[in-house]
């Protein structure tokens, strides 16, 4: 009991009080900022640095108006147009020009020498603080501060790959996928969707062009992929198409149109269908031949119209054989056809006969379509032979 009292004696001391105290202050002004930076919270954490940096650089500038420019008070005012909300930045801006009234004052007119505040730095401290409130003012009606935005887009380029992540097969098949948007962005308007399907004996892939290039298709891309992933595997084969292209037709996007092939492919047999809505033909290599085979089905863009009709292209993978599925930025540009753009592709292809086509797929684009301005996409399924299999 001594002891224990002891113990309570010492918590109730002014100094423990005081680490209490000072504890709780820490944590409050964590969560506050981590609020802040989730877009959350008040901002006034940020306002009120803001605020401490305006007297700061209005000192400097009465010292030392050469080495501290009166402009200099526009560093604080495009730190509040990304950082503050459009009420809290008018505080800013009224504090800001305070500090040039008063710096004009001290310093004197600005005829009688140099650094001094001119019409020209007033014009400039202006200008920004316009721009500023213009920033502010979008993101306010947007909804999305500026430090969740970055995350944002990268939550949306994650949740495309993901979804565009191809499942394991058994042993003896090897998947692999390659997608280069337009222009080096991290969004496409190129986007696969699979899963294994009827017990798992079964492999969907749907790979889909949606109309545009890199961030202007990714919006659309992104609302696709969800929904094709959600049509896959919960339709038989041969309704995926039609359903999708309804979902597309509902959507009365003015660039609404999309292009796809869906792959249904047997993983016990090696026998497979080819359903294709206005897209590339599949390329299938045969092992015994050596040669490449177009499988092309038949079928509309989808988004066209209503009660389109699409029929299948049936094919086998045998040991050593590989299908090769693509998007039209691979193969055709401006200045070269689809025919010929395919022929490079088995060109190149070739190359890989012999060692196998691992790691290929990224090394084909580099290849064949390097500096193409468009999103290009390729997915090589190859059913492995014996040698194959005992290499690995």
């Amino acid at each position: 009991m001594a002891a224990r009292r002891e113990r309570r004696a010492e918590a109730e001391t002014y100094t423990a009080r005081l680490k209490m105290q000072w504890h709780r202050v820490r944590v409050g002004v964590r969560r506050a900022a981590v609020d802040y930076f989730r877009g959350d919270g008040s901002d006034w954490i940020a306002l009120g640095g803001l605020l401490l940096t305006i007297p700061l650089i209005a000192a400097l500038t009465l010292v030392d108006s050469v080495w501290f420019s009166p402009v200099g008070l526009v560093l604080p005012i495009v730190a509040g147009g990304l950082l503050l909300r459009p009420a809290s930045l008018l505080g800013l801006y009224a504090a800001a020009a305070t500090a040039l009234i008063v710096e004009s004052v001290r310093l004197g007119p600005y005829t009688e020498g140099p650094s001094r505040v001119t019409p020209g730095v007033v014009l400039v401290v202006a200008a920004c603080g316009f721009f500023g409130l213009l920033i502010a003012q979008f993101r306010s009606r947007v909804g999305v501060p500026w430090r969740r935005g970055g995350t944002m887009l990268f939550d949306l380029r994650e949740r495309i790959r993901v979804q565009s992540k191809l499942p394991q097969l058994p042993g003896g098949w090897h998947r692999e996928m390659a997608l280069r948007p337009a222009g080096g962005q991290s969004f496409s308007g190129d986007f696969v969707v699979a899963a294994r399907t009827n017990g798992g004996r079964t492999l969907e892939v749907v790979l889909t062009d949606v109309s545009g290039k890199g961030m202007d298709a990714g919006s659309r891309a992104l609302l696709l992929s969800g929904a094709f992933g959600g049509l896959l595997g919960s339709l038989p084969p041969h309704a995926f198409l039609p359903a999708a292209n309804g979902y597309l037709l509902r959507q009365d996007w003015e660039e609404g149109f999309a292009t796809s092939i869906h792959l249904v492919l047997d993983l016990d047999s090696g026998d497979y269908e080819l359903y294709s809505a206005g897209h590339p033909p599949g390329l299938q290599l045969s092992a015994g031949s050596g040669r490449w085979e177009e499988k092309a089905a038949e079928g509309p863009l989808l988004g066209v119209y209503d009660g389109a009709q699409f029929d299948s292209v049936k094919g086998s993978l045998r040991p050593g054989d590989v299908l090769m599925l693509f998007t039209d930025g691979l193969v055709e540009t401006a200045d070269r056809d689809i025919t010929e753009g395919i022929d490079r592709l088995t060109g190149e292809a070739d190359r890989y006969v012999a060692g196998g086509f691992h790691g290929a797929a990224w090394h084909l684009i580099e290849a064949v379509a390097k500096d193409v301005n468009d999103d290009r996409a390729l997915l090589l399924i190859c059913r492995e032979g014996p040698t194959a299999q005992a290499l690995r």
